[in-house]
């Protein structure tokens, strides 16, 4: 994607606890913006460095920039869920990749004048590598993600999930995650038990948009998959209870599953009703929103 090296590289890792790493994140933070003098802080998405930002900002205080504003699972037990309300709660500029993200806001009172409908970056980012997207397997498959918590960490759960994809009809493509690679050598989970699921070493960005692009359908219980599978026009089977990215449930395009993960053998043979094209905009996201914050900071 030819994204130039930061020039602040904090390395703070993924392994301690969420209060500790946000913490140690806020303090890094606020030490670049002090020496930086920054005219406004731009957060992104819902992660623990987004929720960082968007305190360190509120508390020095320097307008804040939200950008995937709006979005709700309304589910509080996902961290994802607070962050993002409270980066929202805080930020002066918030630019929502759909109408329904706006909707969101409104019904929580948040209606200022700094939110806007612009898209969504991921498909400014699809259409920057769609050239490079190839066929990476020439036999017909299903491509699989999992790496949640509630998916990985009991035994029985995953073994349950993994009998379900090596019993279906086609081959089951699995780059596996660190997660799912601890968690079965722990409950000595045996990949060799499961024939008809290829299990491969995790992948780049446009690998993965590769092997969405050529299945025959998607299984994931990723939140950025779900759109990508959307704009790339295949069926999606989310392992999850909901989704923040709703609009790919309409017409069939996206369908959750998690309860009963046998389900998924029968959703993958409904196929998919009218594509609405779009919605998450045309690709001219980061531009529109680089010439509002221009405007308005």
């Amino acid at each position: 994607l030819r994204i130039p090296a930061p020039d602040f590289l904090f390395d703070i890792g993924g392994s301690k606890p969420q209060g500790e790493q946000t913490g140690i994140m806020m303090a890094e933070i606020e030490k670049v913006c002090m020496q930086e003098k920054p005219d406004a802080l731009l957060i992104y998405g819902d992660t623990n460095s987004t929720l960082a930002g968007a305190l360190v900002g509120a508390k020095m205080p320097i307008p804040i920039i939200h950008i995937e504003a709006g979005l709700r699972s309304f589910n509080r037990s996902m961290p994802e869920e607070v962050n993002r309300i409270v980066a929202d709660e805080f930020s002066k500029l918030l630019f929502c990749p759909t109408k329904q993200a706006i909707e969101n806001l409104e019904k929580e009172g948040i209606r200022h004048m700094g939110i806007f409908l612009s898209g969504d970056v991921m498909c400014d980012t699809l259409n920057l590598v769609k050239d490079k997207i190839k066929r990476l397997c020439e036999e017909p498959y299903y491509f699989t993600t999992l790496h949640r918590p509630y998916n990985t960490d009991e035994k029985e759960r995953l073994k349950s999930i993994l009998k379900v994809l090596n019993n279906l009809d086609k081959l089951v493509i699995f780059p596996i995650h660190p997660r799912a690679v601890s968690r079965m050598k722990s409950f000595e989970i045996d990949r060799n038990d499961y024939q008809n699921i290829r299990f491969i070493e995790p992948i780049g960005y446009v690998e993965s948009l590769s092997y969405q692009k050529y299945a025959d359908a998607i299984i994931t219980d990723s939140g950025g998959m779900q759109k990508e599978a959307y704009m790339l026009q295949k069926k999606c089977i989310t392992v999850r209870s909901e989704t923040e990215w709703t609009e790919t449930l309409k017409n069939g395009w996206n369908t959750l599953v998690f309860d009963h993960v046998e389900d998924i053998k029968n959703e993958l043979k409904i196929a998919p009703g009218e594509y609405i094209p779009d919605i998450y905009g045309t690709g001219n996201a980061a531009k529109e929103i680089v010439e509002t914050i221009k405007e308005n900071i």
